[in-house]
């Protein structure tokens, strides 16, 4: 018998996602293939397999090396898979770009506070004479 393990398993001892609900969610959404192919989150995983992972605002092309249902520090981790090198290119090439087109506004979360309104009340009205 071969060696597997389920996907969402993997991919959360892998530590692309923080918890395998997430990595189940992930797969069922379509962010995880293998082999070009959607899976569902029961599908086993064997070393060999080349795996695409959508994972937050990266795209992985990776190598599944080892298996391992417990999830362990990121060193050990790592040890779970080898990133293809076209896939590697892409990733730094998007994160390249993402850093070059930065938005100004992403550090902005909720509501503005007062210091903030006041600030943009000055901007909007023109200056009285």
């Amino acid at each position: 018998m071969t060696e597997e393990l389920r996907i969402d398993k993997w991919l959360w001892a892998a530590r692309f996602y923080k918890t395998r609900t997430l990595a189940q969610a992930a797969v069922e959404a379509g962010q995880v293939k293998v082999g070009g192919e959607r899976v569902k989150p029961s599908r086993s995983v064997r070393p060999g397999d080349i795996l695409q992972i959508r994972a937050g605002e990266q795209d992985w092309e990776v190598l599944v090396r080892a298996l391992s249902a417990q999830r362990g520090p990121a060193v050990f981790a790592r040890t779970l898979y080898d990133e293809t090198q076209q896939g590697l290119k892409r990733r730094l090439e998007a994160l390249e770009l993402r850093k070059q087109n930065l938005d100004p506004s992403a550090h902005i979360k909720g509501r503005p506070t007062k210091h903030d309104r006041r600030q943009l009340e000055r901007f909007k009205t023109p200056p009285t004479r």
